[in-house]
């Protein structure tokens, strides 16, 4: 399957840390990240698992569940967060899958699907390509998809950015501009019209192109 933005998740049944789930269903109608890693107790790896933990609270204020996925059994999940919590001051406060059939990692092409077996005796660098980030809206269509290499750690301050432009743009119809950050002036999308976006914003709008009409974030 061929995943791109406005595709919908692939639905997965999945053991995880706190048992099977269906992935659909888990969802529910939140918002929701699936971020993959290629294996258990890889240094990368332990330091984003820690700093995710440690934003959960703001995802949760913004209606977005958090799961986990690496290839690894979920039993070496609860070793690994021993580690994580020693060295990174905070373990994983959010589900974590147990992919060790592969059967994930192939359903969001982040491995091939011909690959034969499971993960056992599989290395780190044969499971690298599993280093992607999910963003899923309530409507289980994906909406962002972000993948890494294993020796750059993944800037979740960012992905909270980028959930912020996903939330209001899905409820007004605007566009953020390069950099935009919550409370920043935001694009009038191009499907309104001058004579609509005089109704929709009544104090006026800043045009320095007739294509590019900027004003305040709507609230």
């Amino acid at each position: 399957m061929n995943l791109r933005i406005n595709s919908i998740a692939p639905n997965f049944s999945a053991r995880t840390t706190v048992g099977v789930i269906d992935f659909h269903e888990w969802i529910g109608d939140s918002w929701a990240i699936l971020f993959s890693h290629p294996n258990d107790f890889t240094p990368v790896c332990t330091t984003e698992l820690g700093y995710m933990a440690k934003l959960k609270p703001e995802f949760d204020r913004r209606g977005v569940k958090i799961i986990g996925l690496s290839v690894d059994p979920v039993g070496n999940h609860a070793r690994w967060a021993q580690d994580i919590a020693e060295t990174q001051g905070t373990a994983p406060n959010y589900l974590m899958i147990g992919d060790i059939d592969l059967a994930v990692s192939k359903l969001y092409n982040m491995l091939p699907e011909e690959i034969d077996g499971g993960a056992r005796g599989r290395s780190t660098a044969d499971n690298a390509t599993v280093r992607t980030v999910f963003v899923i809206g309530p409507d289980k269509q994906i909406k962002l998809s972000l993948s890494y290499p294993m020796t750059t750690g993944r800037n979740f301050d960012e992905i909270l950015r980028v959930i912020d432009s996903l939330q209001l743009t899905a409820q007004h119809r605007v566009a953020t501009p390069v950099n935009w950050r919550d409370g920043d002036r935001v694009i009038i999308a191009g499907s309104v019209s001058d004579k609509e976006a005089a109704t929709l914003y009544p104090e006026g709008w800043e045009a320095p192109r007739p294509y590019l009409r900027l004003v305040a974030q709507p609230r």
